[in-house]
């Protein structure tokens, strides 16, 4: 199964040359939801050859410009691109009021339904749970409510050992009892247990996305043993008055909770524009967690 995320925007507050406001495209097996949408989203998706269309669900982690000013417009294009089919958009409540008062006054009527499902900034919940994924919410410590998202794929059903089913001369319509796990008893009473006829899918991997927010150990519980961790690092450790200040973290302590949570894999991103190359980011998180790689925008991260 497809399970893979693209990195549309990696910049934090503004935009500096060749980086852009928080987005970012995960898909899973096939189907695309958009994390954040910071202002040149759709540009984005252009640039990078990604189709808007195929997006049906939105997730906006908190309300500073950065993380969905791109919003507005990416709906207003797919309404002019003739879109019909309603976009599920999980975000904070005042968001709706947002997106109405734009569109009451450039008269817009959208051809498509935006279905709200409004998050709760301070209990972690599933918000979405379909056949490929479960969606939880992490609860955050950022100057406003703020929450990040935890994708978990859902569990696959075991794999059919085509060839020793053959040599039994078990029918095609007993394959799937053996997918769920059941043993098999034939016709002639011949039992079948699955352990021999079968093996087991892949183990469901874990997407952690965590945006804006201090290093705050209780959302660590939410993001352990996760396979990537995505974790905002702002500045580097030089600035952690300002970091604290902003209620943001560092690349040091970005690499510390993936350490103390035992991510896989970290990915760095949410960077200041005060650093126009990001060597140096990398290079500190490094210093603490090898397995630390930076958010490149228009680079595909397999989960």
């Amino acid at each position: 199964m497809t399970f893979e995320v693209t990195i549309l925007g990696s910049s934090s507050a503004t935009p500096v040359y060749n980086r852009n406001p928080t987005a970012q495209l995960l898909n899973c097996n096939e189907k695309f939801y958009l994390i954040d949408c910071g202002e040149g989203t759709q540009q984005q998706l252009i640039k990078f050859g990604l189709k808007a269309s195929k997006i049906d669900f939105v997730l906006i982690s908190h309300l500073h410009g950065d993380h969905y000013f791109g919003l507005i417009g990416l709906l207003s294009s797919m309404h002019l691109n003739g879109r019909i089919k309603p976009i599920h958009i999980f975000a904070p409540e005042a968001l709706k009021e947002i997106l109405d008062i734009q569109f009451k006054h450039s008269d817009t009527k959208l051809r498509y339904e935006l279905i709200y499902h409004f998050i709760n900034p301070k209990k972690s919940e599933i918000i979405l749970e379909n056949s490929d994924v479960v969606i939880q919410t992490i609860i955050l410590n950022h100057r406003i409510p703020c929450t990040g998202f935890k994708f978990t794929e859902k569990k696959r059903l075991r794999k059919v050992v085509v060839e020793r089913l053959e040599a039994a001369g078990v029918p095609l319509e007993y394959y799937a009892m053996l997918k769920r796990g059941l043993d098999l008893t034939l016709p002639n009473g011949e039992v079948l247990l699955n352990v021999d006829y079968t093996t087991d899918s892949a183990t469901p991997k874990t997407y952690a996305y965590c945006s804006d927010t201090l290093m705050d150990e209780r959302y660590f519980n939410s993001i352990r043993n996760c396979d990537t961790l995505y974790h905002e690092a702002t500045f580097l450790h030089e600035m952690i008055d300002r970091a604290n200040e902003t209620h943001h973290t560092t690349a040091l302590q970005a690499a510390e909770i993936a350490s103390l949570v035992q991510a896989k894999k970290l990915l760095l991103g949410h960077f200041s524009s005060r650093y126009k190359t990001l060597g140096p980011i990398l290079d500190e998180a490094k210093t603490l967690f090898e397995a630390s790689e930076l958010a490149v925008e228009g680079h595909t991260y397999q989960i």
